[in-house]
């Protein structure tokens, strides 16, 4: 059941991220997708802000995961780097621990994500215009998108 919305600038694409960032709660797992430039760190920065998140939030390309305290805590992981690799870097305590995790990239370890999550793919439509596609992957998720999309 994937839901689409469709934002015409960043303004709204932040928006969206902040009113999503209510409706999460630790262990919440959440995958983004797009191609480079899409907006997916502006994504996670917009929900970090949400979730009382101080520190300036930026992508983990190198260090692949970095963590920061607001509400709750949340994990911001990019993956990408990942790719091909068989290396056990821990995900269950990750995943299903006592914070919010943001994954950019999942898609290089489809394996380690748990099967209940929020798959979020922001696809570029123009200059700041984007079609953000919400695939809710277990009842806690389905409501969250429905409580999105009212």
């Amino acid at each position: 059941m994937k839901k689409q919305l469709h934002v015409s600038s960043l303004e709204e694409t932040l928006h969206l991220a902040e009113r999503l960032s209510q409706l999460l709660s630790p262990p919440d797992v959440v995958t983004l997708e797009g191609d480079l430039g899409a907006g997916k760190t502006t994504f996670t920065q917009a929900l970090a802000k949400g979730l009382g998140v101080q520190r300036t939030v930026s992508s983990p390309t190198f260090t692949i995961i970095k963590q920061y305290e607001g509400t709750y805590p949340l994990n911001h992981l990019d993956v990408y780097r990942l790719e091909d690799s068989e290396e056990d870097l821990g995900f269950d305590e990750l995943f299903y621990g006592d914070a919010i995790s943001i994954v950019e990239w999942a898609q290089f370890i489809e394996e380690d994500l748990p099967e209940n999550r929020l798959a979020i793919r922001i696809i570029r439509t123009g200059d700041t215009a984007r079609m953000i596609e919400l695939e809710p992957k277990g009842n806690h998720f389905i409501k969250i998108c429905e409580a999105m999309t009212q």
